[in-house]
């Protein structure tokens, strides 16, 4: 943490809960009898209420989209590269909102808390999610704010999906969509990839069938490994190649030594996956990736984007990366024909980049921050 906060930070921020004590129904028909949302929030509401911008968090992400909590933090929220003063989501004109999903593992009702029903946690008998749930639930926290139409809904690989959701499910309370690096649904090999990251967390011992916190232990080593495997698919092969190559940690080749070879790249995975373990949960990582899996955007629209897309009223910008082949360019163009044939308003850009479907976190990547910032100056409040 600096000694002085940048001056395009939003600062210090602190996160608030919003408790909602009724019954919730969620797609699959089971209800949550009571639920609460942990959210921050960033800038001023105007007067109209007119400016309010919704952050729509991916996979990992959660309401700590920005700033610091403490003077003592070493790092700030999870998109501070784009969020604050003067940013591409300038918190001078916007008043931006971010939750943490429903399900999630940072304060809002998920696996981890208790279920009132049986005053244990939730554990593995916590519901299982759709896009439509967490969709629903921003709505109801906007009311309880006050906010009736969005300015922008805004999101990157999952969030994107949820933004997209949005048009479909409120169309009258959002004016503009972003969609970055995401999808109208997974392919084949995403789900691939998730299902062999369930099975490493599931196959822990320490798993109990879902049940680790009611046994105190936690499943570390299979969380650890799905998170390897899913940090592997966000990094680009290029990038990977360049920030780490084939250079080692430790070791040696030398004929005759008895030394353990390690690679860089190797001790960087295991280091991201011991972090990960420490701070996530592995039932929330499992609800999650299933409701990624579940997600397309057409289904109830008899498998037709276009017939979907008409139901919309914003309008959108979408953004997709050159080395991001866990969410491809290809599939967010798909995304922009339907909304060409569904003669909605859409504006796209693929931006050059070599660090894969990270490529929407990071910054220093002047095509994509202007683009972004210029498309979100054009917003009136």
């Amino acid at each position: 943490m600096p000694e002085t906060l940048p001056s395009d930070s939003v600062g210090i921020v602190e996160p608030q809960t919003a408790y909602f004590p009724e019954s919730f129904t969620l797609a699959n028909n089971r209800v949550l009898p009571e639920y609460q949302i942990v959210y921050e929030t960033y800038g001023v509401l105007n007067q109209a209420k007119s400016n309010a911008v919704l952050i729509c968090h991916a996979l990992s992400g959660n309401h700590h989209a920005a700033g610091y909590h403490s003077m003592d933090d070493h790092k700030p929220g999870w998109w501070d590269n784009y969020i604050g003063p003067g940013k591409a989501i300038d918190t001078n004109k916007f008043f931006v909102v971010c939750p943490n999903n429903l399900g999630g593992c940072d304060g809002s009702t998920g696996p981890k808390s208790i279920n009132p029903n049986t005053g244990k946690a939730w554990g593995a008998e916590f519901p299982s999610l759709r896009v439509r749930d967490w969709v629903h639930s921003q709505a109801q926290l906007a009311d309880k704010l006050g906010i009736a139409q969005w300015a922008a809904v805004i999101g990157g690989s999952l969030g994107g999906m949820q933004a997209m959701r949005w048009s479909l499910e409120y169309p009258e309370r959002l004016r503009y969509c972003i969609v970055i690096a995401s999808s109208m649904r997974l392919t084949a090999q995403n789900i691939a990839f998730n299902e062999t990251a369930r099975q490493a967390i599931m196959s822990d011992p320490n798993f109990a069938e879902g049940n680790y916190i009611e046994q105190n232990v936690l499943p570390e080593k299979g969380l650890s490994v799905a998170r390897m495997i899913g940090h592997i698919t966000y990094l680009s092969d290029d990038g990977m190649g360049k920030k780490f190559g084939r250079d080692l940690q430790s070791g040696s080749f030398a004929l005759g030594t008895e030394e353990t070879v390690e690679f860089q790249i190797e001790s960087y995975l295991r280091y991201q996956g011991r972090k990960f373990s420490a701070s996530f949960d592995a039932n929330t990582y499992i609800l999650m990736t299933r409701a990624l899996d579940y997600f397309d955007l057409a289904r109830e629209y008899n498998n037709d984007a276009v017939g979907a897309f008409k139901k919309a009223q914003c309008k959108f910008l979408v953004i997709s990366f050159t080395s991001d082949w866990r969410f491809s360019p290809e599939r967010s163009r798909e995304i922009v024909n339907a909304l060409i044939h569904a003669e909605r308003d859409v504006s796209y850009a693929e931006i050059e980049s070599t660090y894969g479907h990270d490529a929407f976190l990071v910054k220093g990547q002047d095509r994509y921050d202007n683009i972004f910032r210029h498309y979100l100056k054009g917003i009136e409040t």
